[in-house]
């Protein structure tokens, strides 16, 4: 552990921090602290910033509710910048989206970024944007009837090659029936978030059930 006065502000007072989202890990803004806001980051567990164009402090999500809760602060091998490891209550770019990073420069199409959260994005352009020839599209245009046979469809595969036993099976038709989970989501406006957040309140149920059995 160190403290802030092994920290190196420029010749300005400033640090550059790098806010990244504690669940999913995305970069999602730029900003800069000085002394005093990050000791009033420490104090309240909320990202305060120093504004250079308006020369003045602001606390993130004193006027929008978007505030970040600080999961953790870590400097650099120099002490010259910091990684502020946040959990959001709402998008971090003042323009609504969920991160300030959001135009591509350039990507290697053999080593490009894979997650759910950029497949929901696909699923979801082919719902807005339908793509002539593609399954996703065909499923929406069908409706939640066919959408909802083909998650019954792929239950059925995956309860088949668990079964069998068949592991690389089993991986490929759980990899399927997720796909198919998350077109009924989008068809349905549910978010990768909201099925987080049921799941966290599901986790802690779950730890109070096993302490109240500890106690019988």
């Amino acid at each position: 552990m160190i403290n802030t006065e092994d920290l190196k502000f420029d010749e300005k007072g400033l640090i550059p921090a790098i806010v990244v989202d504690a669940e999913t890990k995305k970069v999602l803004t730029l900003a800069y602290m000085n002394k005093e806001s990050l000791k009033i980051s420490m104090e309240k567990g909320l990202t305060c910033f120093y504004s250079r164009s308006r020369q003045k402090l602001w606390l993130k999500g004193e006027t929008s509710g978007c505030y970040q809760h600080i999961v953790s602060i870590t400097a650099d091998c120099d002490n010259d910048a910091l990684v502020v490891l946040v959990e959001k209550d709402g998008p971090a770019c003042h323009l609504g989206t969920d991160s300030c990073f959001t135009h591509t420069l350039w990507e290697s199409e053999s080593l490009k970024e894979f997650s759910l959260d950029i497949l929901i994005k696909l699923i979801e352009g082919r719902k807005t944007e339908k793509k002539e020839g593609s399954y996703t599209t065909y499923l929406f245009e069908k409706g939640i009837d066919k959408i909802l046979k083909k998650i019954g469809e792929e239950s059925t595969e995956v309860i088949i090659a668990g079964k069998a036993g068949d592991k690389k099976e089993t991986i490929y038709e759980i990899a399927d029936l997720v796909y198919h989970v998350m077109v009924l989501m989008i068809e349905m406006g549910i978010s990768l978030d909201d099925i987080h957040k049921e799941l966290a309140s599901r986790h802690v149920i779950d730890k109070k059930i096993k302490q109240e059995k500890m106690t019988k």
